[in-house]
């Protein structure tokens, strides 16, 4: 019995060795020779010394600070739009039956076979200068619309739209688990529609929120084509400002130390949706 169990418990091993060895090999050791290389710097005499220079200089940068804050702003608005704006497409998707409910289905998951260039290259040409809008505006005689077009409002907006299906999808996974008997239940003892969402849905589905914000938290912060596309050339998000810095600047620590302290920060969204997560297991 005691060897069946070895047995298994080696095939097990096997199976998650090839797995685990890509994610230490394409991640893990990226990240630890990006750190080393931003704080172990190479002497004239080869021996090298400790050196926190390039972090100094970012953290006492007005610039690097402004694009970081622009960076968390952008982050911190579309996690919340994402949610005011997923969460009741995926309630209707939950509990609505009929064709209207598979069209609606159907427009929440097409951003995700747009891709992001030709999504920012539509926003463009709807939403900027002599876009669409302004010219329907024009026709109408109204005043011209104040684009969000190279301004922090506009990765706001693509990204939304980009990240939709995605969070729409992992919320209508969670809301599977809330059963149909325990609404009619409360809706039988006169709970109204707000008092069944605060008490039998959402902390059914907090798991879930945790899970979605946390995808686009992490996908927003490290996000490049959009904001450069979208965004302002200044103050602009850490994607670009790392391109930037490696191409235009040719400082290759400087990027590297940049997106170190990218990395530093989705730690701490990910830690925080882990310690989340666990905790509502554990309750």
């Amino acid at each position: 019995m005691l060897g069946k169990a070895s047995a298994r418990g080696l095939v097990g091993l096997l199976l998650v060795a090839l797995p685990v060895s890509l994610v230490g090999w394409l991640v893990i050791w990226p990240i630890i020779s990006a750190v080393q290389r931003t704080v172990w710097r190479a002497s004239p005499d080869g021996a090298g010394h400790f050196d926190l220079s390039s972090y100094v200089f970012f953290f006492s940068d007005a610039y690097s600070l402004n694009n970081l804050s622009l960076t968390l702003w952008t982050t911190s608005v579309c996690a919340a739009l994402l949610l005011v704006v997923s969460l009741p497409i995926a309630l209707y998707l939950r509990f609505a039956k009929g064709r209207l409910a598979s069209y609606v289905q159907a427009l929440a998951i097409l951003p995700m076979f747009v891709p992001s260039v030709i999504l920012a290259y539509a926003l463009i040409r709807v939403l900027g200068p002599n876009g669409l809008i302004d010219l329907l505006l024009n026709a109408a005689g109204l005043p011209k619309l104040r684009t969000p077009y190279l301004t922090p409002w506009g990765p706001v907006i693509g990204l939304v739209w980009d990240n939709i299906p995605l969070t729409v999808l992992i919320l209508l996974s969670g809301l599977g688990a809330v059963g149909n008997s325990a609404m009619e239940a409360a809706r039988d003892v006169g709970a109204n529609r707000r008092q069944r969402l605060w008490h039998i849905i959402l902390p059914q589905i907090t798991t879930s929120i945790l899970v979605a914000l946390s995808f686009a938290v992490l996908g927003i912060f490290s996000a490049f084509t959009l904001p450069y596309l979208l965004g302002p050339a200044s103050p602009e998000m850490m994607g670009p400002y790392m391109q930037r810095t490696f191409r235009d600047l040719n400082d290759p620590v400087g990027a590297v130390t940049q997106a170190v302290v990218t990395f530093g920060f989705c730690i701490v969204f990910g830690l925080f949706y882990v310690r989340s997560v666990a905790r509502n297991q554990g309750k």
